[in-house]
């Protein structure tokens, strides 16, 4: 990138983008999981629209860097090795409206999402409600100490609990269809070399 382009893109950067970044962590902070950090997407961001050939042709640019955004948080789920319970549900809450989604991918995810509904409504009442809390409506520990009326690190085991219960459940039931794709793969090997 030459200097006259960088000095453009920055004035771009500084008029369109830097006025959206507030708006943008508090948007992020209340989508994002715990292991996913507001700051590492924000500068990942700034880093893609930085790096951009052109922006002449953004019209919006408050919800083209919204947009960017979402699609930083996406890459860092599909990258990340273990996807945890929040980052799941992370990906229908940060979705922005326009975006285009398969007929599949949707029912997909909404079979997904329905699946750990069915998983957090088995935990035990006290697990579910301070999982619920944390993980759901996003109550600090304190918070949901005060309002449960126990201990911070009763609120912590209780939430622990509920992943630990929630995360092996869906390795036995990850286990259980990645075995029932295999067994009829081994079946018709089988049914080929007696023939």
């Amino acid at each position: 990138m030459n200097a006259a382009l960088a000095r453009d893109r920055a004035g771009w950067l500084a008029e369109h983008v830097l006025p959206c970044e507030p708006g943008l962590r508090d948007w992020l902070r209340r989508r994002l999981s715990l292991r996913q950090d507001v700051d590492d997407v924000v500068q990942e961001t700034y880093a893609i629209l930085a790096a951009m050939a052109d922006v002449s042709h953004i019209q919006q640019p408050r919800a083209y860097v919204y947009s960017v955004a979402h699609s930083v948080v996406l890459q860092q789920l599909r990258r990340a090795q273990v996807v945890s319970i929040e980052a799941v549900a992370e990906i229908d809450r940060v979705a922005i409206v326009g975006d285009e989604v398969s007929p599949e991918r949707l029912a997909s995810s909404r079979q997904e999402l329905a699946r750990i509904g069915a998983l957090i409504d088995g935990l035990p009442e006290k697990c579910r409600e301070a999982f619920v809390l944390r993980r759901v409506e996003g109550y600090s520990q304190r918070e949901i100490a005060q309002r449960m009326q126990i201990s911070e690190n009763t609120v912590e085991k209780h939430i622990c609990k509920g992943i630990r219960v929630l995360m092996d459940s869906m390795k036995r039931d990850d286990t259980a269809m990645q075995d029932d794709k295999e067994r009829p793969a081994a079946q018709g090997a089988r049914h080929a070399r007696r023939r």
